[in-house]
């Protein structure tokens, strides 16, 4: 369990958006609970960031709904 210090290297710079909001939650995610995270969920997390910057915010900052549980579960603990 948990993530090599590159790949969080790696994530830590895929992190960095357009949006400091995006960033500041991103990477608070990713300190807190990628060391504990499981292939899945950091394969989920990989993936959503790859969805563009004003997709991402309206999951994350305006409170969209997420159709994808696995996205949905990152998304819950981003908010929290």
């Amino acid at each position: 369990m948990g993530i090599a210090p590159s790949e969080l290297g790696r994530l830590r710079w895929r992190c960095r958006r357009g949006m400091k909001e995006l960033d500041v939650l991103l990477e608070r995610w990713l300190a807190r609970h990628a060391p504990s995270a499981d292939a899945g969920e950091i394969a989920a997390f990989e993936r959503m960031l790859d969805l563009q910057d004003p997709e991402l915010a309206r999951y994350l900052l305006a409170g969209e709904p997420v159709a994808d549980p696995e996205f949905a579960r990152i998304v819950a603990r981003l908010r929290a």
